[in-house]
């Protein structure tokens, strides 16, 4: 298949790009910085998302488009916008589009589901529009893929489990808000073996949890972090204000309390996410600051 493809030097895109080269697939991917691509093959674009003209003309060219690029800032909403109506406008009828949503958007809960109802915080308030105007675009495939929190090798939002400050006699590490949340997460490689498969499977208009079924507490995964860091497991919990105060909307999304086993995906796509879950990367010192 024929994929446009966004995002591949970032940190989902980049592992997308593997395993669509590794699946036989023909990728064209859409990058400012060309040398900044590592390992796939693909016919390289040098251009941005925001280039409309850019963007429809390659979607037409296509046989599904697959999305992960953001520009992770301010922008982020008026980008996807111009985006996905560009991508609209340019693909074939038939065709199909693969998004990049987020589990953030379904707000807490103790087992979510694609069906709980959405209640982001607010920094992620904006994605309900474009995500419906897209499962909804006529004539075309359209799915969301909505990660959890994405970890592997040593990046991603886990990291900041071990930038926590180091505070009190004998020291501890201060955790991400009270601790007792958890994160729903989804290694990065078994994220990337789901975008493949829904090239091939699943019907218009359906998003997909993409989460391992592991759901740590932050207390945990900073018992660990500590341990590694020569503190004995100490933790100490951050008040929610301070947590805010400290990381803004990002640290409000940080808060919530989300589980969540994707089901969904392993039954639609027969998914098997195998690969090291984040405590195992933080016991095995895969996220040890250099």
């Amino acid at each position: 298949m024929n994929v446009f493809l966004t995002g591949a030097t970032g940190y989902i895109g980049s592992r997308v790009l593997l395993a669509l080269s590794g699946a036989g697939h023909s990728v064209t991917a859409l990058v400012r910085d060309p040398s900044r691509v590592r390992g796939g093959e693909a016919r390289l674009v040098t251009g941005d998302m925001r280039d409309r003209d850019l963007v429809r003309g390659l979607a037409a060219e296509a046989d599904a488009v697959i999305a992960t690029a953001t520009p992770g800032d301010a922008s982020s909403a008026e980008a996807d916008r111009d985006f996905v109506g560009a991508v609209l406008d340019g693909l074939r009828p038939g065709a199909t589009l693969v998004r990049t949503g987020g589990i953030w958007v379904h707000g807490p809960g103790a087992d979510l589901t694609e069906e709980t109802p959405l209640a982001p915080p607010a920094l992620v308030a904006w994605r309900e529009e474009i995500d419906n105007r897209a499962l909804t675009a006529p004539g075309i495939r359209s799915l969301l893929v909505e990660p959890g929190v994405v970890h592997g090798y040593g990046a991603g939002i886990p990291a900041l489990v071990f930038a926590g400050a180091q505070v009190g006699d004998p020291a501890a590490l201060q955790l991400i808000g009270p601790g007792t949340q958890h994160w729903a997460t989804v290694h990065v490689d078994d994220l990337a073996d789901l975008y493949v498969a829904t090239l091939t499977t699943g019907a218009t208009g359906e998003r997909f949890l993409a989460v391992s079924g592991d759901s740590p507490s932050v207390t945990a995964l900073g018992e660990v972090a500590s341990r590694r860091l020569g503190l004995d497991g100490r933790v100490v919990a951050e008040d929610p204000a301070g947590t805010v105060a400290r990381l803004g909307g990002f640290g409000e999304a940080l808060l919530m309390d989300q589980q969540a086993s994707g089901e969904k995906a392993r039954r639609v796509f027969d998914w098997k996410p195998s690969r090291p879950t984040l405590l195992e990367a933080f016991a095995a010192g895969e996220y040890d600051p250099a």
